[in-house]
């Protein structure tokens, strides 16, 4: 609509001009024609070079907001419009369209002041022209008339205007917060992905290469006292230990899930863990007695449950074999109607659990925890550690299942 509005404003300017230098090349005796027509000539150029500037604007073409010179350039346009009304009343009809751009491009009090200018200057060009001693009634009404429709028309005009400028820069602005969030979501993803990654890392990876340094260095000791047989079961752990971190490795290539949940339930991959965990801690020179006991009827879990318990149980039973010092350990896995839970519980030395978590050390330890409390809480789940000095210490886990049950009907 405004664009149809501006293109007639144009049209209409172009089509009067034309008209009265038209009429003034048809008067022979008219002095300072040719002044005039080189005038004329002069407000067509300034009046396109104008609306061009502005038309490119608009289509982004240019990055000069012409909006800056527009007083300038209305000025221009309205000197050598009187200039010319002065020579030939003929170009009285011009006021029409410099009427609205005043509206459009002066604030309202200024802009009327100038319009009531501009109609006395037309009454008195026809007036002057006619050689009557007193101006007509139509001389008077025509450019009164003419002026108060264009201000009506011009005030809705800028209305019209306003509102198109709200709507695109609301829309610029819209277009630049979707890119900020498109971004942001960008940046969080790729934070997201590479906290999970961390977590798995450290879950699985690290703890195991963590297992093999330490069983290589108690190798180490059986050769240093000829205890070859000790040393060949230490050695086969090392290698069991390699293959399954090779494992889980291939498996974060292919974003599949834990290697030691592959055809085997969580229940079979807990108690290969708590062997495993025994057997590490024998390696060491600890006697762990890791014991693994369940409650309730078993239940297909989804995937992310079952990665998560397991991961959880891995990271706190590798706790229990670094730090604890604890002779027995014991993990419970219970399934209830609506929630299924599991407890990690050792007699070791415990800790100060009020003390602030050391969350990521120097040398690339203190994630266990910290990640095993963030995969419980992502899945909505509560997490609890208790413990004390001397006292042992506990895990806590629980996990939702009324989602998944209904999910499952």
């Amino acid at each position: 609509m405004l664009r149809v509005l501006r293109v007639t404003l144009h049209v209409g300017f172009a089509a009067l001009l034309a008209i009265a230098v038209f009429r003034l090349l048809n008067k022979e005796g008219q002095p300072l024609r040719y002044l005039l027509l080189g005038l004329a000539l002069l407000l067509a150029c300034v009046y396109l070079f104008g609306t061009v500037r502005e038309k490119r604007f608009a289509a982004a073409e240019t990055q000069s907001d012409p909006r800056r010179y527009s007083w300038l350039w209305l000025t221009v346009i309205t000197t050598l419009w009187a200039l010319l009304l002065i020579g030939n009343a003929d170009f009285s009809w011009l006021a029409f369209p410099l009427f609205f751009l005043h509206l459009h491009l002066l604030p309202r009090a200024l802009a009327l002041l100038s319009i009531s200018l501009i109609t006395v200057g037309v009454i008195a060009a026809q007036w002057g022209a006619s050689g009557l001693p007193m101006p007509q009634l139509a001389m008077v009404l025509g450019p009164l008339f003419g002026a108060a429709f264009s201000v009506v028309t011009g005030v809705a005009y800028r209305a019209l205007y306003r509102e198109a400028e709200s709507q695109r820069r609301a829309a610029d602005e819209l277009r630049r917060t979707r890119a900020e969030l498109v971004a942001s979501q960008r940046q969080a993803g790729a934070l997201a992905e590479r906290e999970r990654l961390a977590r798995e890392i450290h879950d699985t990876l690290a703890q195991g290469f963590s297992s093999i340094v330490l069983v290589a260095r108690a190798v180490e000791q059986s050769l240093a006292t000829d205890d070859s047989d000790t040393a060949l079961d230490r050695l086969r752990l090392i290698g069991q230990t390699a293959a399954e971190n090779l494992a889980e490795a291939r498996n974060f290539v292919r974003e599949l899930s834990s290697p030691q949940l592959l055809n085997s339930s969580l229940l079979e991959a807990l108690h290969r863990l708590t062997r495993q965990i025994e057997t590490s801690a024998a390696a060491r020179g600890q006697q762990l007695n890791c014991i693994l006991e369940t409650d309730g009827t078993p239940l297909e879990l989804p995937q992310a449950y079952q990665v998560t318990l397991l991961r959880a149980a891995q990271a706190s039973l590798g706790n229990v074999i670094e730090h604890a010092q604890a002779r027995r350990a014991v993990l419970t896995l219970a399934f209830q109607d609506n929630e299924v839970t599991m407890d990690v519980y050792d007699d070791g030395i415990g800790f100060d659990a009020a003390a602030p978590a050391a969350v990521g050390r120097a040398n690339g330890t203190g994630f266990g925890i910290h990640s095993v409390r963030e995969r419980v809480i992502a899945l909505g789940g509560a997490f609890a550690l208790e413990s004390a000095s001397g006292g042992g210490t506990v895990v806590a886990i629980r996990l939702g299942l009324k989602k998944h049950i209904e999910e499952a009907r």
